[in-house]
């Protein structure tokens, strides 16, 4: 089956539009609905509500009423009717999950979590102490002490989010980390989930998902106290949900799907191209953009895609997501690779290309860069160091991965003696009278005077 993916020709076609289309279809903005999300909306809620006001009305209720209406909504939107005792996943059920695991999952958490430990220790700020004359002035890093993290639990089970948001948390410092996933199969009941927890010393995992779990967590209900910051990803209505509580906790982020941009040339091995970008489009939705400046290796790079993607156990899904968000892109030289690939700033950029190199010195956004046919994206996914945890959706022209730092929070300390704060009186008091603010002049003016 031919794949009907769009193709873009820079000299013919405005590149910024196109990705802008694109971005709209992938928005987390939520104004993108399927006729079967339609449907579950109005047999949950009664009416036809749009993402934004599902997510309202959830936080709002949770809000108001508690863990009842966590339960309640993880009842009517996830078919789970727990207990309010079984919000919780018991630590006899943690413990046990990674006593039965597949010791060879075991030995891979232990490598990468070294790994990651090793990269975000490495990224920690020290504490800046700068002498002023009679004085001093500092800025301390304290971490947080309580934060969250969404794991998802839908089409498929993911372990890796646990460490990679839960490991730099505890290179931070933080002392309580709490875990949230949908209470599935692919969630909380999955049992390697849950032995990656105990493994790494998480001991707080509940079995609650979606906005309602983004609520619990912002507002704190019984048996789940509130945190302090949310992160982690998850479907449009966590990221709605995320949005909304933002102010009430902290956040890493309002994330799309999943993207790619592969930037290739003759030297690319266009196998590991096909399986790159059929790597996100495997979470469907997710976008897989192919730039290059050569027709013909372009061409090449499409047609070996076509046979991978019915090879693959997810390839049909794959194709749905390439041809309805995927794009090949024709640019005239290398420079204007660089330039269109800085506009769309991806989540993900591979510069699978023998000047690989060169060409991420050029390129100002992105959230994660893959140099070379040797280093795929999933590298970065599973277990090189830094977190998967990317902006998207073009955010990563202002934002950054989740890492350690995020989990910290900095205050400056000021200290002076009388003669330090005599030296700056006289500017205090010029700035304080021209404002008008006369008690902050004189609250410094009258320490001074002799």
């Amino acid at each position: 089956m031919a794949l009907n993916i769009s193709w873009f020709d820079s000299s013919k076609d405005d590149i910024s539009a196109q990705m802008t289309q694109l971005r709209k279809l992938l928005s987390p903005r939520g104004d993108v609905v399927s006729a079967a999300g339609q449907k579950k909306t109005i047999e949950i809620f009664g009416e036809a509500l749009t993402p934004q006001q599902v997510v309202a009305k959830i936080c709002r209720d949770v809000e108001e009423k508690g863990l009842e209406a966590v339960l309640d909504y993880s009842k009517r939107i996830d078919g789970a009717d727990l207990k309010p005792e079984e919000l919780r996943v018991p630590m006899e059920e943690l413990e046990r999950a990674h006593r039965e695991a597949d010791p060879a999952l075991i030995q891979a958490v232990r490598n990468i979590k070294e790994n990651i430990v090793a990269f975000q220790t490495a990224l920690l700020p020290q504490d800046v102490t700068v002498p002023r004359n009679h004085g001093s002035l500092q800025q301390r890093y304290r971490p947080m002490k309580r934060i969250g993290i969404c794991v998802p639990g839908g089409a498929a089970a993911y372990p890796s989010t646990v460490l990679m948001t839960a490991v730099p948390a505890q290179v931070a410092g933080v002392e309580e980390i709490v875990v949230v996933a949908p209470p599935t199969p692919n969630g909380a009941f999955n049992a390697d989930m849950l032995a990656v927890c105990w493994e790494i010393g998480v001991r707080e995992v509940y079995r609650v998902g979606g906005a309602q779990a983004v609520a619990a967590m912002a507002y704190g209900v019984e048996g789940l106290p509130r945190v302090d910051k949310i992160v982690g990803p998850g479907n449009l209505f966590v990221a709605l949900a995320k949005k909304m509580v933002y102010g009430e906790v902290d956040i890493d982020s309002i994330a799309g799907p999943s993207e790619v941009v592969v930037i290739v040339d003759r030297t690319t091995d266009t196998r590991f191209t096909a399986l790159d970008l059929i790597a996100q489009a495997e979470h469907s939705p997710g976008a897989s953009i192919l730039i290059g400046h050569e027709r013909d290796v372009l061409e090449k790079a499409v047609s070996v895609l076509e046979k991978e993607l019915n090879r693959l156990e997810r390839g049909e899904l794959a194709r749905t997501a390439m041809e309805s968000y995927g794009a090949v892109i024709l640019a005239k030289d290398e420079e204007e690779v660089c330039e269109l690939t800085d506009q769309i700033a991806p989540e993900h950029l591979h510069i699978a290309t023998d000047s690989a190199a060169e060409m991420e010195e050029k390129i100002r956004n992105a959230g994660a860069v893959f140099l070379g046919n040797f280093t795929p994206v999933a590298v970065g996914d599973y277990a090189a160091g830094p977190s998967h945890v990317l902006p998207t959706s073009g955010t990563a022209r202002f934002a950054h991965g989740l890492c350690a730092n995020d989990f910290l929070r900095s205050h400056s300390v000021i200290h002076f003696d009388r003669d330090g704060l005599k030296n700056m009186a006289e500017d205090i008091r010029v700035v304080a009278t021209k404002e008008g603010l006369t008690a902050h002049r004189q609250s410094v003016v009258e320490r001074v005077e002799d």
